[in-house]
């Protein structure tokens, strides 16, 4: 019975936490909603900026003028809101943590959030602007580029995450040469291989045109090199022998 109290008291935290993340992302939700049209209309500029005068975007759904602002503002709010998501993560597992644990955790969520934001922004001002220009470009003689706003915002969400993820990688790095998983070394000689590697997420990850997949292969590799000189700045400690988490010395 003693054993069950502590399960049913993290399960019931956890819960909280989970509560507390999903209701900041309502919150954000909620202020942003008015200014749904505004924000798609933004989000849809590349495109618009590459296509002929006459050219236009569609809705061949009759729902769809409604559900694609309204889907994009959602998940904007979960893009504004990540810093306190990562927040109510990092207050759930921090007690049972160790104190070198938690200086090596809190500037990674830091460093992780930027990153994330900042693979967004490289998509919307780097990639979409060339690979829209050269679709548009690319169309036979007698076609109208009219794109779905349904399709369109299938197609930027798909390149925000992707882009957004691909540039974890610096952190990824560091967390695997952190947890013995392999060394900047070994990851050094192995770099071929993630060449090759980087090319295939690329392709995984983006809509199949060469231009996205190298746009995003190409930062990988760099944010790659990177991740390398910062994992070399890192040395975990050994001695953590003595060194008990907060939880346990709670329970003591």
């Amino acid at each position: 019975m003693s054993q069950q109290l502590p399960l049913i008291s993290h399960l019931l935290e956890l819960r909280n936490k989970l509560l507390r993340a999903i209701g900041s992302v309502l919150l954000v939700f909620i202020c942003l909603v008015y200014w749904a049209n505004d924000i798609y209309h933004y989000m849809a500029i590349p495109l618009m900026q590459s296509l002929p005068e006459t050219g236009s975007m569609i809705a061949t759904d009759v729902a769809a003028p409604f559900f694609a602002p309204f889907k994009l503002t959602l998940v904007l709010s979960f893009f504004v809101a990540i810093p306190y998501v990562l927040f109510q993560v990092w207050s759930f597992v921090a007690p049972g943590l160790y104190k070198h644990e938690k200086r090596m955790i809190m500037p990674l969520l830091f460093s992780s959030t930027v990153l994330f934001y900042l693979g967004i922004a490289f998509a919307y001002y780097v990639v979409f602007p060339v690979v829209f220009a050269f679709f548009t470009s690319v169309a036979p003689e007698g076609v109208q580029v009219a794109t779905d706003i349904s399709s369109y915002l299938s197609f930027i969400l798909k390149l925000f995450f992707a882009f957004g993820l691909a540039f974890e990688i610096p952190v990824a790095v560091v967390l695997m040469c952190w947890a013995g998983v392999t060394t900047p070394d070994e990851l050094k000689q192995k770099r071929p291989y993630i060449v090759v590697g980087a090319f295939v997420v690329g392709m995984m990850l983006t809509p199949p045109d060469i231009i996205s997949q190298t746009m995003l292969a190409i930062p990988m590799l760099i944010l790659f090199e990177g991740g390398l000189l910062a994992a070399r700045l890192y040395t975990p400690k050994e001695d953590t022998d003595n060194e008990e988490p907060e939880n346990e010395k709670a329970d003591s």
